[in-house]
């Protein structure tokens, strides 16, 4: 099958130019400025964008409770074509296993192409010695938790160490989720301890310098291991500044963050009536000097990708009620998939706090390139999937949750303006999303295989 899409502005990482693209069984063929022959079918992108579909390298999909992948075409609506998720392993469960079987949740549910990292919850001899084969089934990330003392999440700094060791011999990207787990567990105690059972005191209880204590740990940890470190949703200026400057001093130390800490504040937390546990999420909604710390970070590439953290809770806000009289018992996760376009775009580029061309770096090319996806994925060249955002920016509406697709009772983003919107999204080269609908085949998401000795081993010599 044929595809031409004619006379858009193609809008890369690194650049901006008019020009027409040929598709070719879902593969990009031919750009050229202007491009004449038989086709399928022609898309006229006049007055229109032409950017790579979004890759949202951080999404939760069953893990944390929250709903599966037949949810996976808000990503599709919300320009994100490629999704990359955890695959959380259960004592006694094989990390390759739990790829698998996560994989199979995926496969024929998911609605956009999906990859996966693999999450140690259970570190015992065994699983330390399968690091070396996730490359074999196309993952190449793995992460632990410094988090969540006394579940299974829990990772010791000798499991942690023992872990970015093995990870580097064979390419691997060592990731972490960094909050100080004693700091969380006394303060927790603390609060509930003197009636303190607000959602607020979410935040109160994981402050500022756990993230950064925690994230400073992990560099030294990844130092010691001269392994590359990659951590996960950075909300704090502190943690910011410690991954910062470990790269400034030669150490492939890099970070990411996600949309809700670049817009949304600890304000939600305290809004009456319990409502404020619909933005309940780890690590917590921070003070606004930590957003206009983080765009600075992303503008200048201190912070090298926006994730969405997307975890839509199964039941919606009833569920996060189950926290009522305890905050600890409320259930983390906030739905963003299908907003993190809009958010970025309309905070980010139409408030001239990035570029066009940042954009999409942040949205789409460096998390195929943190992944192992890259050029495959997050690019506009010949030989990339055919996946594109046909970008309307002249739209003007707000985000509700009666336009979402993530399949529960609310949007952490609702009312919030949104300038553009994609007119059409297609995935290899077939338009899967229109106009804020789901025109495509549910289901038609492909597994898509992770290369080792990604963006983290960029300036790290291979034995």
């Amino acid at each position: 099958m044929k595809l031409i899409i004619k006379n858009g502005t193609i809008v890369t990482s690194v650049n901006e130019y008019k020009a027409d693209i040929l598709v070719e069984d879902g593969i990009i063929k031919e750009i050229a400025d202007r491009i004449s022959c038989d086709a399928d079918e022609v898309i006229d992108a006049q007055g229109k964008l032409v950017f790579p579909g979004g890759v949202d390298e951080h999404v939760h999909y069953g893990s944390f409770g929250a709903l599966l992948f037949d949810t996976s075409d808000a990503a599709a609506v919300g320009g994100t074509t490629t999704i990359v998720d955890f695959a959380p392993q259960e004592e006694g469960v094989s990390l390759i296993d739990a790829i698998k079987r996560q994989e199979e949740r995926a496969r024929g549910q998911a609605s956009v192409d999906y990859a996966f990292h693999s999450v140690i919850m259970d570190p015992k001899e065994s699983v330390f010695e399968e690091i070396a084969k996730l490359p074999e089934v196309g993952v190449t990330a793995v992460k632990l938790f410094m988090a969540y003392k006394g579940t299974s999440f829990y990772s010791t700094d000798e499991s942690i160490l023992k872990a970015m060791m093995i990870a580097k011999e064979h390419g691997i990207t060592s990731m972490v989720h960094a909050e100080n787990a004693d700091i969380i567990t006394i303060l927790q105690k603390k609060y509930k301890d003197a009636g303190h059972t607000e959602p607020v005191y979410h935040y109160y209880s994981r402050p500022p310098i756990a993230e950064e204590e925690a994230t400073n740990r992990a560099i030294y940890l990844a130092k010691i291991a001269e392994c590359p470190l990659y951590v996960a949703h950075v909300t704090v200026k502190g943690a910011m500044e410690a991954i910062r400057d470990a790269y400034e001093e030669g150490y492939p130390i890099y970070g990411e963050t996600c949309t809700h800490y670049l817009t949304l504040t600890t304000d939600y937390l305290a809004k009456p009536d319990f409502e404020g546990a619909k933005w309940v999420c780890a690590p917590p909604l921070r003070p606004k000097e930590h957003n206009d710390a983080l765009w600075e970070a992303v503008q200048k590439g201190w912070l090298k990708a926006v994730g969405s953290d997307h975890a839509a809770v199964a039941g919606g806000f009833e569920t996060k009620k189950q926290g009522l009289g305890d905050f600890t018992k409320i259930p983390n996760g906030c739905p963003g998939v299908q907003d993190r376009l809009a958010m970025l775009w309309t905070q980010g580029v139409c408030k001239g706090r990035i570029t066009k061309q940042k954009f999409v770096d942040l949205f789409s090319t460096t998390p195929a390139k943190v992944c192992g996806l890259y050029p495959k994925k997050g690019e506009i060249a010949v030989g990339s999937d055919a996946d594109f955002v046909i970008y309307d920016t002249e739209y003007e509406g707000v985000i509700s949750n009666k336009d979402s697709y993530h399949q529960t009772d609310y949007s952490p983003y609702e009312g919030w303006e949104m300038k553009g919107r994609p007119d059409k999204v297609i995935l290899r080269g077939i338009t899967i999303a229109e106009k804020g609908k789901f025109v495509g085949e549910k289901g038609k998401g492909e597994w898509q295989k992770c290369k080792p000795y990604a963006l983290a081993y960029d300036n790290v010599p291979r034995q």
